[in-house]
């Protein structure tokens, strides 16, 4: 065979691959849950739904990535953070309409493959997928030579939840005089980061930002598990890029806006600094979800137990506003 001509000389190497899929077998095995079935290394990955308990399941699908936060993972070292990301930012959005996640696939590409990049990513993935309840069920890592720089390198997901039919959150309850808890963030979560990748240059790089820059998004299923177990939900939403204003009014129904009080609960240390570097407040407000990961809406009389039920697995949360009639997002101050 011509030297030349072969898939290693093209840039593609399958001994790397090999290597990563091996180390990697253990940690795809610590999220084996209820349903899954050994397919014993086929071409896909297999689960069952009979068994699970459900009488009229619906399935529930997201898909994200993790976006340019990824290249400040790359210089911070922090790639294992990055697979947690992209778990959150793809789980989080099933929880809002009351779903159990299932499973999760991924998919790694690159310009040359780096076993120890990929296999930090994915052992990443993999934490975030027992944080989540979720099977790694399967992913696919592509070597893209000749198209992608050496160096590049991105991440995608997409998470499979379960929900019966008639629980369901879908924004149908709210009502004006509905109490809103904000759930905190563990940062900015992997949104925004075009425009902070810009703050960090500015500011002379990475050892000169907040040690909340890069925290791993915030997974929410074991919280909002117990907020159902102690209060009836009406909305949900998952506050990602577009911040408050640009996602709460997505789980609120035709007649119904919000009214958020800014002051109601803490700024992480990284929206401090993103203002003391120069971001406005309506910047801030319009991309970044300044502390609060998740939105939940409940009646009046649930705001104590909701407050104590999400407080009681660990996660702080506050009652920040009120459903009133109207439409959109409007801030008291």
């Amino acid at each position: 065979m011509t030297e030349d001509l072969t898939y290693a000389a093209a840039g593609v190497s399958l001994e790397a691959a090999d290597a990563v899929v091996e180390r990697l077998k253990g940690a795809v095995r610590s999220t084996v849950r209820p349903g899954v079935i050994d397919a014993h290394g086929g071409f896909a990955g297999l689960l069952a739904l009979n068994g699970l308990g459900y009488t009229d399941p619906v399935l529930v699908v997201g898909t994200d990535g993790v976006g340019t936060k990824l290249e400040l993972h790359r210089e911070a070292g922090s790639l294992h953070a990055a697979g947690i990301d992209c778990v959150g930012m793809c789980v989080n959005d099933i929880l809002c309409v009351g779903a159990e996640p299932l499973l999760f696939l991924d998919y790694i590409s690159v310009g040359r493959l780096d076993p120890e990049i990929v296999a930090t990513l994915v052992e990443g993935i993999a934490d975030g997928c027992r944080q989540a309840g979720a099977a790694l069920l399967g992913g696919e890592t592509a070597e893209h030579p000749g198209v992608m720089d050496e160096s590049s390198l991105d991440l995608a997901g997409f998470a499979l939840g379960i929900v019966e039919r008639d629980q369901m959150i879908d924004g149908s309850k709210v009502t004006a005089g509905d109490v809103v808890i904000g759930i905190a963030s563990s940062g900015l979560h992997a949104n925004g980061f075009s425009l902070v990748r810009r703050v960090v240059e500015r500011a002379g790089g990475l050892h000169n930002a907040p040690a909340d820059l890069l925290a791993p998004t915030a997974i929410y299923a074991a919280d909002l598990r117990a907020l159902r177990a102690a209060v009836d939900v009406h909305a949900l939403a998952h506050i990602t890029g577009g911040g408050i204003e640009g996602n709460a009014p997505r789980a609120l129904p035709d007649g119904c806006g919000m009214v958020v009080d800014p002051a109601a609960w803490p700024r992480p240390a990284v929206v401090q600094w993103l203002s003391d570097q120069g971001v406005e407040e309506g910047e801030l407000r319009r991309v970044f979800n300044l502390g609060v990961g998740m939105i939940a809406v409940v009646a009046p009389a649930a705001e104590a137990s909701a407050l104590a039920a999400l407080r009681a697995t660990g996660r702080e949360a506050w009652t920040i506003g009120v459903i009133e009639a109207g439409a959109g997002v409007r801030y008291s101050a």
